[in-house]
């Protein structure tokens, strides 16, 4: 027999070979395709539903409601972050539970109650450590995503004991960044050589960091401060790290009102060069330059704004408001820089959503049960679903965006 039919007949008993196990182990595939719903995971999300401790599994494709999950405990103020994969979702309770959920079983994985309360979380940036931030104890837990056994416990120690934990994000190269509201103070826990972190206590950043917010670049860090008029800043990209204070006393000057709802800063938005976000204590979005951080602009709005969030190309603001003007929403025209549209679709709506590249956005009307979707391009509400006091929408995009 000639050398190339050897070949050819020793490939062909490779390939029987390799079809012979193929077929031994279908069956266990098989088995395990069957313990799952065939689903797409790239249009799926939750809905928080806060006074009932239960979440909304949907499809905004079909614009549907898929699974109620429930038992996960006080959802009052409650936050999500993906699994790389968009598999799973862990869900952050103000009770301190931490609950990692199948997104296509509509399954509870596993649920820890970690501390006394809890205020959000965030996961690396390479899906292997889940952190959450605590006001009670004082402090950063982190978990191992997989089975949520405790890697570390960060206690956020300082000169008055415990301080409250807020404004925790995830940074490039297993990092994450939080700030100190007793405190002052802006902490990195850098995990980069292991699960023993390196924590790197930045400094003083101000009176009262009350959140925070990194780029989409996870190059900028930026507290808001409660206390006082400005922002603290930290620019990744620049060793050693330093905080940077800017738009010092922005509402130097004018009345500060009554602040019935404090500014969620994950929703401030980075579009056309420029930072748009909430001013604390005052009917205004700021405009801030995304080089230099000057003040550039300040937008009316109708009231005291809690969410800022761009339209995924970045011509659209959606904004939200406290109390009393929580049942309206503004659209504002980013290069005109003012309102175009102001819509209301009901009292309480709490949190917005943009489903896949924008067409549509989610919101939460809260004190009327239900979720609006409405065209973002026409301005107008094209469907309604049921849902319990909704609150947070949270779309599985988010799970390859630095900070969300």
């Amino acid at each position: 027999m000639r050398r190339r039919d050897v070949l050819k007949l020793g490939l062909g008993l490779s390939l029987l070979g390799g079809a012979a196990q193929a077929a031994d182990t279908a069956p266990a595939a098989m088995d395990e395709a069957k313990s799952t719903t065939c689903r797409p995971t790239g249009a799926l999300g939750v809905v928080i539903e806060r006074a009932s401790g239960s979440v909304l599994l949907v499809d905004n494709l079909a614009r549907a409601v898929i699974s109620r999950v429930e038992g996960l405990g006080d959802l009052s103020h409650a936050s999500a972050v993906f699994s790389p994969d968009e598999r799973y979702v862990f869900i952050f309770g103000r009770d301190g539970g931490l609950t990692k959920l199948d997104m296509l079983t509509g399954q509870v994985v596993r649920r820890v109650v970690q501390a006394g309360n809890s205020i959000g979380g965030a996961i690396s940036d390479d899906g292997t450590l889940v952190a959450v931030s605590n006001y009670k104890p004082g402090g950063v837990k982190v978990f191992s995503a997989d089975d949520l056994a405790l890697v570390a416990d960060i206690p956020a120690t300082w000169a008055g004991g415990r301080s409250k934990v807020v404004g925790l994000v995830d940074a490039p190269g297993r990092r994450f960044l939080f700030s100190l509201y007793d405190a002052g103070e802006i902490w990195l826990a850098d995990f980069s050589q292991g699960n023993d972190p390196e924590i790197i206590r930045l400094g003083h950043a101000g009176e009262g960091p009350y959140d925070a917010l990194i780029n989409g670049s996870g190059r900028y860090y930026i507290a808001g401060l409660f206390g006082e008029d400005g922002l603290a800043l930290v620019d990744l990209w620049r060793e050693p790290l330093k905080i940077r204070r800017i738009l010092q006393g922005y509402g130097r000057g004018e009345k500060k009102l009554p602040v019935y709802k404090m500014p969620h800063l994950e929703g401030w938005t980075e579009a056309d060069g420029h930072f748009f976000l909430p001013a604390v204590g005052h009917h205004e979005v700021l405009v801030m330059d995304s080089r230099d951080f000057a003040l550039k602009d300040r937008i009316p709005v109708a009231g005291q704004p809690v969410f800022v969030m761009s339209r995924p190309d970045g011509r659209y603001l959606w904004v939200n408001f406290a109390v009393p003007n929580n049942d309206t929403i503004q659209v504002i025209d980013v290069p005109a820089r003012k309102v175009v549209r102001t819509m209301h679709p009901g009292k309480g709506v709490m949190h917005m959503e943009f489903a896949g590249r924008g067409a549509e956005v989610w919101m939460s009307v809260r004190d009327e049960n239900r979720i609006d979707i409405f065209d973002t391009h026409k301005f107008r509400k094209i469907a309604s679903l049921e849902a319990k006091a909704p609150s947070g929408i949270f779309f599985t995009p988010r799970a390859h965006r630095i900070g969300l």
